[in-house]
């Protein structure tokens, strides 16, 4: 045991160096270890799309490609489907259920379990920490900034942050030209 402690020591060891030295960034082992875009083929995702080892899918997921899921991000599509589009950003940390049990524990039982679908469209960009709560639809080319609670739909090219979340802007402007315009007194 002592042996196989030792092997993998030095193996942490010399892929945290690699790591360092070729993205300036530090993971867990496990993170370090694991190949990200092959971790996204083997689920079924996209081409070109990522999924750190460290973040955790359930039931029917998928993923378009070109999207990046970011590390410790829950992705649940064990209540429902759960559809995220082409060149989409999932950070660290986001949450996405597609059921939720709160209803049933405060009913003491009396009420199931609920079921929603989700999805979030095409170029939509999802904040570190951000909950999206069953049956949400988040469009396209959306921001939900970091730390929002989801618990409504979002329209294409919004912009909404907040804890629940409220549309403070839209992105406006196609390619290179595309841009951010915040409403005013936000």
């Amino acid at each position: 045991m002592w042996r196989l402690k030792q092997s993998l020591l030095a193996l942490r060891n010399q892929l945290d160096g690699e790591m360092r030295g070729k993205w300036d960034r530090s993971l867990p082992f496990a993170d370090s270890l694991f190949d990200r875009w092959d971790r996204a083929r083997r689920l079924g995702f996209g081409e070109e799309s990522s999924a750190y080892d460290s973040a955790l899918f359930f039931g029917n997921v998928s993923v378009g490609a070109h999207t990046w899921i970011g590390p410790c991000v829950i992705l649940d599509g064990s209540g429902a489907e759960l559809a995220i589009g082409d060149f989409c950003d999932i950070s660290a940390g986001v949450q996405i259920w597609t059921h939720g049990t709160e209803l049933r524990c405060v009913s003491l039982g009396e009420i199931p379990a609920s079921h929603g679908a989700v999805s979030v469209g095409t170029g939509t960009y999802i904040g570190s920490q951000s909950i999206v709560v069953p049956g949400v639809k988040i469009g396209s080319r959306c921001i939900v900034g970091a730390n929002s609670f989801v618990n409504r739909d979002v329209p294409d090219r919004s912009v909404v942050v907040g804890s629940p979340a409220q549309a403070i802007g839209q992105v406006v402007g196609d390619g290179s030209d595309t841009r951010i315009i915040y409403q005013p007194d936000q």
